[in-house]
């Protein structure tokens, strides 16, 4: 998948929905025609009440799965009807991914966990990657965790390895859902900046899915879904942690 055109949106989603069980008694559209746009270089949060639609439509931005019905369009290129294979293509050359859970291989080093995304992609052995793997975890604060394993670390140590991880490929969109919802404040406010210094220094785009008033109040933008629908979107001035 190439570079996107610098003019156009890195994410455009025009009239976007997305139904379960679609024909049976138990059909459900949970989204109801999203129109989204997302630029190159922008932190943004993602808000809502429980049930609102956050993660399927994260899951949609993320290309784990499709929309029933609009268009998607994802670094220039139009994403709606790709087929398993192209949409990994796509999504490894474009998106990086942060979880609540990290979901970091227990018998890996931290230094494997963050060269997941090379080993998916068939170019671990890049010396290359594996320099730039170590120097992610160098500027999350790990430079003496490289051959730990995850259970030598804190959580907030294993999310820092998570966000490295979501860096590695070098990603024009990084999509993190609740990153910082199993941490303590303390932690929650490290891990925050460290996706603004990536904003910031690399020019990574951020989503972040949080249900934390406070963190949300840190972000450039602010979009809120509401029972499948956007019901709000403004720009916002980052309150100063």
């Amino acid at each position: 998948m190439a570079m996107n055109d610098a003019a156009a949106p890195l994410v455009a989603l025009e009239a976007l929905r997305k139904t379960y069980n679609a024909g049976l008694p138990t059909e459900q559209e949970v989204l109801h025609g999203i129109d989204l746009t997302i630029g190159a270089g922008e932190f943004a949060a993602l808000i809502g009440p429980s049930g609102s639609g956050k993660s399927t439509l994260l899951n949609i931005l993320g290309l784990l799965e499709g929309g029933s019905g609009g268009v998607y369009r994802l670094a220039g290129h139009n994403v709606t009807m790709l087929d398993d294979d192209a949409r990994t293509q796509a999504r490894h050359a474009t998106l990086g991914f942060i979880f609540q859970f990290h979901h970091l291989l227990p018998a890996f080093s931290a230094l494997e966990n963050v060269m997941l995304p090379t080993l998916i992609s068939g170019d671990s052995t890049d010396k290359a990657s594996r320099e730039r793997a170590a120097w992610l975890l160098d500027a999350v604060g790990l430079k003496g965790a490289h051959n730990k394993k995850p259970t030598e670390l804190s959580g907030g140590m294993q999310q820092r390895v998570a966000i490295a991880r979501s860096l590695v490929r070098t990603p024009q969109l990084v999509l993190a859902d609740e990153p910082t919802g199993n941490l303590d404040t303390h932690t929650s406010d490290s891990i925050f900046e460290l996706m603004r210094l990536f904003n910031r220094e690399q020019g990574t785009a951020f989503l972040v899915v949080t249900h934390d008033p406070r963190l949300a109040a840190r972000c450039d933008r602010i979009v809120e879904l509401v029972d499948g629908s956007i019901a709000g979107d403004r720009m916002n001035t980052p309150m100063v942690a």
